[in-house]
């Protein structure tokens, strides 16, 4: 016992005392790194899984990538919006398992815990196959390794978020800048060169293998709707912030619509104008970067941030998942030993569960990020939706100040996301979101 105690100070550093929870909270420019970074890094796989399902129809159709993504740019507005609307109301913290379960009944609150306990591990999964994808785009010699490196990548996010809220803030701050930084300098070098009529794009004729009809532009939607994945877990981890925890996670919340807005719609358009494509085993930023750059030193710089952000994006789910653990294990539907914190006043069990989860879907789909995309994204919109329509009745229940403004801005949420909602549902169902369609529920 003396000896696992001592290997465990050693790993996960001192025990800290209760009292000090206060000073493990986050600032805004932490908690931007912290809890944004899935949102953030999913530039860096959503355009591509568009033009993924678009050029099943043939490489002519690659136009319809940018009116798919304006409309996507759209509905983040929206979400983003409605969420503001959910952490002034829930200052404690308003996740959508809460919002659903004070004003939509308990079963509706199971439902979105459900959801998103499956998007959480979803998204670990997703984030570490991207972002080892990442990786063996820039050294093809690893991709033999792909599931091997994955799971190293999964212990050792594991051990940083076993040692604390606080040390991990400090671990991300430096990828998520740096990827940020990098994406918006290719963005400006892009431009500039379209500016100074440096492009000259030669698109490969590939032949349609399915016809362009509805049906497939919905799915191509769909694809890139996995953009919108991490938008809701600030709203899910208000407490995290320092005081006044509310107004700062709505702050943090704006800056990363702008952000994620500007960045997803610069991929987009970067890639319509240099008419590029992912190829097999690279990924679309990878090509991009070479289109751009060249393959020097600021290639390499992109590929690395992009390789860190996607692994450490994983921390939103190491955030939220435990928390949302604590919530549904202290109300009686999970194991009790779920709600109790660690030595280092995180929820160690809940981070553990959340690692074994994720390290057996890796292991299930290969570290393959497009096979597991199918999947993603049917939970995160089921929790928006509850989350939104739960808004609307808290509104009138309450009717404070302002009120019709919030159930109108909720309202809107709703109704969008159930739509987008249906639309993935019914173009992902027999590609393997059954799965999760089937689980949520039971």
């Amino acid at each position: 016992m003396y000896t696992y105690s001592r290997l465990k100070r050693v790993l996960l550093g001192e025990t800290l005392p209760t009292s000090a929870s206060v000073h493990e909270r986050l600032s805004n420019a932490t908690g931007l790194a912290v809890l944004a970074s899935d949102a953030l890094s999913s530039v860096a796989y959503a355009t591509q899984e568009t033009l993924l399902v678009l050029l099943l129809a043939g490489s002519s159709s690659l136009s319809l990538s940018l009116p798919i993504s304006g409309v996507i740019i759209l509905l983040l507005a929206i979400v983003a919006l409605s969420y503001r609307q959910t952490i002034k109301a829930y200052p404690n913290g308003g996740g959508a398992y809460i919002v659903a379960r004070e004003n939509l009944g308990t079963y509706s609150g199971l439902i979105a815990a459900a959801s998103l306990m499956i998007d959480y591990i979803l998204t670990v999964t997703v984030s570490i196959s991207a972002g080892v994808a990442a990786l063996t785009s820039a050294v093809p010699s690893l991709l033999p390794y792909t599931v091997e490196l994955c799971l190293v990548f999964i212990v050792l996010i594991m051990f940083a978020n076993l040692r604390g809220l606080r040390e991990s803030g400090k671990i991300f701050m430096v990828p998520t800048y740096a990827f940020i930084v990098g994406i918006f300098i290719l963005i400006g070098c892009g431009l500039f060169q379209q500016a100074t009529g440096q492009v000259l794009p030669t698109l490969e004729n590939i032949p349609a293998k399915e016809p362009l009809g509805l049906f497939l532009i919905a799915r191509a939607f769909a694809a890139g709707c996995t953009a919108l994945t991490g938008v809701e877990a600030i709203s899910d981890g208000v407490l995290a912030f320092k005081p006044p925890e509310w107004k700062n996670a709505r702050l943090t919340l704006t800056y990363l619509g702008v952000i994620l807005g500007v960045m997803f719609l610069g991929i987009s358009y970067l890639a319509h104008i240099y008419q590029v494509i992912p190829r097999e085993n690279e990924t679309l930023l990878s090509v991009l970067g070479k289109q751009i750059v060249g393959d020097g030193i600021f290639y390499y710089y992109l590929q690395i941030a992009t390789l860190l952000i996607l692994l450490l994006a994983a921390n939103t789910s190491y955030a939220d998942f435990p928390r949302l653990c604590y919530f549904l294990a202290r109300d009686g539907f999970l194991p009790r030993q779920l709600s109790l914190l660690g030595d280092r006043l995180v929820y160690s069990n809940g981070i553990n569960l959340l690692s074994f989860c994720a390290a057996l879907l890796i292991i299930i789909f290969r570290g393959d990020t497009t096979a597991v995309i199918p999947l993603y994204a049917v939970g995160v919109f089921t929790s928006f939706t509850l989350s939104q329509s739960g808004m609307v009745i808290h509104w009138f229940k309450e009717r404070g100040k302002g009120w019709q403004a919030s159930a109108v801005m909720n309202g809107i949420g709703a109704v969008a996301t159930t739509g987008v909602l249906g639309v993935i549902v019914a173009t992902k169902f027999l590609l393997g979101a059954w799965v999760v369609v089937v689980t949520i529920p039971s």
